[in-house]
């Protein structure tokens, strides 16, 4: 569990629709997250990984979409989630110039789990994404290894750390310590319980910018900053950091409808305060767990639930919603860390009740 308070326990009631038992995206069935951490003075960086369900996820694929919102960004298996609306192995986040590294340490997992991959079946599309983490960590080192993928990979769980943890450690948000962080949404639809969660890495935002739930909060933590001495290190630099957003739920729903709902996140990232430069990176992965589609089906037709579009505004409340309050538990739970070249990032905590 967290060993910090969340948004929530300072008051802050985000949105109106109700969260899930743990307000993470592992409210939904399945879904787990596991993060390994590389902090030595100037590395600050690490891995995050997210399992979209307990069994192979490539014989199992899920229902999925991707939408880009700004490009400015270093990615991979966009390409073919767009073509062939499925997600078929587990996706992970980690800096800019690690890509790489993690791209190859799960196409080798993937293919420990599935002898045929590259043999008897075609090969396998890992979804790598990632946030620069430099201004605290010495991303030129590479110092993310293989088995750095594999421990958060293997090391998942429905309880997770949020904050500066895993691929979150070295982000920045709104010129305060960003990081990773999670929020879900409930729905009762008939006589069953559905969810929608999101789960972000944030890496993005001007400190005079930042709005919490309505408040200008970044004018306030800049007066502050004033106050205690602290430099405004971003008043004249352009916004153009990143963040990367996966949003899941078990509401049966078309790769055509996620891309909709993925389209929303959007709302919750401008309602933080953010207005996303030119040199930013905004990417959102979306799925459903409801409908898995068998890697070796056989049937020439498959039968599959969809949601009825006349109700899906709950779901894009809902997408909006728990992208907002994400972000705002990614920069709560993150400790204030000093990275490379003595640089410091302060934690939304240090503020919060000169804020509020």
């Amino acid at each position: 569990m967290n060993k910090y308070k969340r948004i929530r326990d300072y008051g802050f009631q985000i949105g109106e629709l109700a969260t899930g038992k743990n307000n993470k995206i592992t409210d939904i069935d399945g879904i787990k997250v596991g993060h390994n951490t590389l902090d030595d003075e100037h590395i600050n960086t690490g891995v995050t990984a997210i399992l979209p369900h307990s069994g192979n996820v490539f014989r199992k694929k899920v229902i999925a979409a991707s939408h880009v919102i700004n490009g400015f960004g270093k990615s991979t298996g966009l390409v073919q989630i767009n073509e062939l609306g499925t997600i078929e192995t587990p996706i992970v986040l980690t800096n800019t110039l690690n890509v790489g590294i993690a791209h190859q340490a799960v196409v080798k997992k993937m293919i420990s789990q599935n002898k045929d991959i590259g043999a008897k079946t075609g090969t396998v599309n890992p979804v790598i994404l990632e946030c620069n983490d430099q201004y605290l960590n010495d991303i030129r080192g590479l110092h993310i290894k293989e088995k750095d993928i594999f421990k958060a990979l293997n090391n998942t769980g429905k309880n997770f750390l949020e904050g500066a943890v895993g691929a979150g450690k070295g982000m920045s948000c709104y010129g305060l310590k960003g990081g990773i962080g999670s929020s879900s949404r409930k729905f009762n639809f008939g006589d069953k319980d559905y969810h929608l969660g999101a789960i972000v890495l944030s890496n993005f935002g001007k400190k005079k910018d930042f709005f919490l739930d309505g408040i200008k909060a970044g004018k306030a933590i800049r007066r502050k900053d004033k106050e205690m001495g602290r430099k405004n290190s971003d008043l004249d630099k352009k916004e153009k950091g990143s963040i990367i957003i996966v949003l899941a739920t078990d509401i049966p729903v078309s790769n055509r409808q996620l891309t909709r709902i993925s389209k929303r996140a959007l709302i919750g990232i401008n309602r933080t305060g953010s207005y996303m430069g030119n040199g930013s990176g905004e990417i959102v992965i979306a799925f459903s767990t409801a409908n898995k589609i068998n890697h070796y089906e056989e049937n020439e037709i498959v039968n599959m639930k969809i949601f009825n579009e006349n109700k899906i505004d709950k779901l894009f409340r809902a997408a909006a919603e728990s992208t907002e309050e994400a972000i705002y538990n990614s920069l709560i739970c993150a400790d204030t860390t000093k990275g490379r070249k003595g640089r410091k990032r302060y934690s939304l905590k240090d503020y919060i009740d000169y804020i509020v």
